[in-house]
């Protein structure tokens, strides 16, 4: 919705209606609603900071030479980034009670990424950035300083 100036509102107001004590009614009741949502704006609680984690899928046990499959989540910055897991089987265990969740229950992390509502993962402090999974690739961490490679 635009936005606009509290002085052009009052001009437009008394450009368009004659009676100067309605005028002064609209006004006073305009300046109450913007004090109470400043108030508003003001009790809110800080935005939560968050930090990324990747949730990788490894199924044996062996990610050496294997197409790894993972996926992005971000969690408080605050807590450990071994915990994102637990909280995607929270949501998943809540997303299970509801009508949707009995009539096709969740089974894993990946189905928990992609089915449970942002509203339940967000309940749980876990925010996941890709529904489906995403493949990660291995490197070495360096870059060759000789150019002849």
């Amino acid at each position: 919705m635009p936005k606009i100036d509290i002085e052009t509102l009052k001009f437009i107001l008394q450009r368009n209606e004659p009676d100067i004590r309605k005028i002064n009614a609209v006004m006073q009741e305009i300046e109450m609603e913007l004090k109470a949502e400043e108030e508003e704006k003001a009790n809110r609680p800080p935005p939560i900071k968050k930090q990324f984690s990747i949730i990788l899928s490894d199924a044996d046990g062996s990610l050496a030479d294997k197409d790894i499959v993972g996926w992005v989540v971000q969690i408080p910055e605050d807590d450990p980034v071994t915990i994102a897991p637990s909280k995607i089987i929270q949501a998943a265990y809540e997303f299970n009670t509801t009508p949707k969740g009995r009539r096709m229950p969740v089974e894993t992390i990946g189905e928990a990424c992609e089915a449970v509502s942002a509203k339940l993962l967000k309940e749980q402090n876990v925010w996941v950035k890709t529904k489906a999974p995403v493949f990660a690739v291995p490197v070495e961490n360096k870059i060759p300083t000789d150019k002849s490679e």
